[in-house]
């Protein structure tokens, strides 16, 4: 702890700054809790029953229809409303779940028996707007990407409990993007660390399904359509725009193995049920130009742009898809497999969550896929790992969101259809 306090009070300014800077109902909370005072508020963190008539049923009438490589099994985790993108903890107790509306949950397995034993919302004082994005640093500290703001928890695991949690703004709330291009649509971020300069990683999705030419200018000098990278800590914010011309990803993670960084981008919509299709990139270096607008997924044109050329700017930094995945399922949360559980041919795999179509006459999707890398750290294999989320009738049980290893070497999937965590293991 003390540590941590150093840290803030080396870097604490937060409470010489305008409020005008924070979300509406917010300012002084912010500006209380990062100064380490109670907030006054009289909130009280909202608390999931687990052991449920839900959860049996989740049991019933989902579990049995995952389909799984032979050895493998599934369970729930925990029961979380709105499940999004994950973060664990360094304890390995603890896992933290963003959602699309204004609550992070707290999944806490206090018997290390792999079923978590509480879930409470986090951080109950602060007003969150749109958390999806999750990321927990090695050294402890727990980030969240809303949709207009990134907050920093430098003691998360130590105040989970507390409705007050020491919550520090990396990026005030209205500087993420302009005011002005605030949207309903395609606001989910993440975020992830990186190892090799201590920075954070943040997706910016752009707004419209196919972004206008006047827009282009802007958005990628501030990032939106692409990834923007910046200080971990308060003080110098050394923003920087490392890709651009992405349509709107929703999952991103670094390779251990050689630190590159890959992720998923969804597809332009309207253009038939087969085309175009989802991608999985890997980015060979930064400030790099993956289509978008000119490209609705792989390297099909969108209507939009079709008869014009792309700028030699763009098309010289242009990196095709390392996998272009079934148009329209909706490719979000990925993960590298780090862990020693599973059969060897799956590590260092990337393991990433189909969510599932949403507008697609034949409805495709809601499952997990794995993609094999070769010697070379390129994707050589990408083939479904757990299904069945999806009936025959094209209805969903379930959507997955997000994939992420549990300390024990087995896999988190969330899912915001059921809100439910599930447990992928290994036993074969």
């Amino acid at each position: 702890m003390k540590k941590i306090l150093s840290i803030i009070s080396t870097f604490l300014f937060v409470s010489s700054i305008a409020t005008s800077v924070f979300a509406a109902g917010d300012e002084a909370t912010i500006k209380k809790l990062s100064s380490m005072y109670k907030s006054g508020d009289e909130a009280q963190a909202i608390v999931i029953p687990q052991d449920t008539k839900f959860a049996a049923n989740i049991r019933k009438n989902i579990l049995p229809n995952i389909n799984m490589p032979a050895g493998f099994k599934i369970d729930i985790f925990a029961v979380v409303p709105d499940a999004r993108h994950m973060a664990v903890a360094r304890n390995k107790t603890t896992v933290w779940i963003g959602t699309r509306k204004d609550k992070v949950w707290q999944a806490t397995d206090r018997d290390m028996d792999n079923v978590a034993d509480s879930v409470m919302q986090f951080a109950a004082t602060v007003k969150f707007d749109v958390p999806n994005g999750v990321c927990f640093s090695d050294d402890g500290h727990l980030y969240v990407a809303e949709r207009n703001r990134v907050l920093w928890f430098p003691a998360a695991e130590y105040f989970g409990e507390q409705t007050d949690t020491v919550a520090v703004p990396i990026i005030a709330q209205g500087n993420l993007i302009p005011v002005e291009e605030e949207s309903y649509n395609h606001t989910a971020r993440v975020c992830a660390v990186n190892k090799a300069d201590n920075k954070l990683y943040v997706s910016l999705g752009q707004p419209h399904n196919v972004a206008p030419a006047d827009k282009l200018d802007l958005y990628q000098e501030v990032g939106i359509g692409g990834m923007i990278s910046f200080n971990r800590f308060p003080g110098e914010l050394d923003r920087k725009v490392v890709a651009t011309g992405i349509r709107n990803s929703v999952g991103h993670a670094f390779n251990p193995k050689d630190g590159s960084l890959w992720f998923t981008d969804n597809q332009v919509d309207g253009m038939g049920d087969e085309t175009p299709p989802g991608e999985l990139n890997k980015m060979p270096k930064m400030g790099m130009w993956y289509g978008h607008p000119y490209t609705g997924g792989g390297e099909v044109r969108t209507n939009e742009y079709k008869g014009k050329t792309i700028p030699k700017k763009d098309a010289d930094r242009y990196v095709k898809p390392q996998v272009e995945m079934i148009a329209h399922a909706a490719d979000l949360g990925m993960m590298f497999y780090t862990g020693k559980q599973f059969p060897k041919k799956y590590h260092n795999a990337i393991f990433s969550a189909q969510h599932g179509s949403w507008n697609a006459v034949k409805p495709r999707g809601a499952r997990v896929m794995v993609t094999y890398l070769d010697s070379k750290g390129n994707a050589a294999k990408t083939e479904p790992f757990a299904d069945g989320w999806m009936t025959e009738m094209g209805t969903y049980l379930g959507r997955p969101v997000d994939v992420q290893q549990y300390f024990d070497g087995s896999i988190l999937v969330s899912d915001d259809k059921a809100g439910i965590i599930y447990r992928i293991s290994y036993a074969g």
